[in-house]
């Protein structure tokens, strides 16, 4: 039959026990949010490169185009120099979609790990 202090003493232990696995808990979430946001950080530091890099060739571009027109001898020389600015700004329209849905892509599977595995404590591999 078990005694007062043997209770207690059962109590004592598995307070602990407990103590250390939500001590261990809190590492694992600490951990895996700093993970994510080392993360986060990395795709905002990628994504900033790629404007500060498309805002110098949108500038480099216009440059271009202005020059091109500028030497135009002729209507169809200035056409010819607007339809290729014209080519070039598409495709760099289309670079900028693909860029912005990888990026999107990114944070939305970084979220989902977030929510999904640190809060059970899994570790997130990637």
């Amino acid at each position: 039959m078990p005694t007062e202090k043997s209770s207690q003493d059962d109590f004592t232990k598995a307070s602990k026990t407990v103590q250390k696995q939500i001590a261990e808990t809190e590492k694992k979430v600490g951990d895996a949010t700093r993970q994510v946001e080392e993360e986060f950080l990395k795709t905002i530091e990628e994504m900033n490169r790629a404007v500060m890099s498309r805002a110098t060739a949108e500038l480099e571009l216009g440059l271009k185009l202005s020059q091109k027109l500028t030497a135009a001898r002729s209507l169809p020389d200035a056409m010819a120099a607007c339809q290729e600015w014209l080519s070039e700004e598409m495709n760099a329209r289309s670079d900028d979609a693909r860029r912005f849905m990888t990026n999107s892509q990114k944070f939305m599977t970084t979220s989902t790990r977030l929510f999904s595995s640190s809060w059970s404590g899994a570790d997130m591999s990637r």
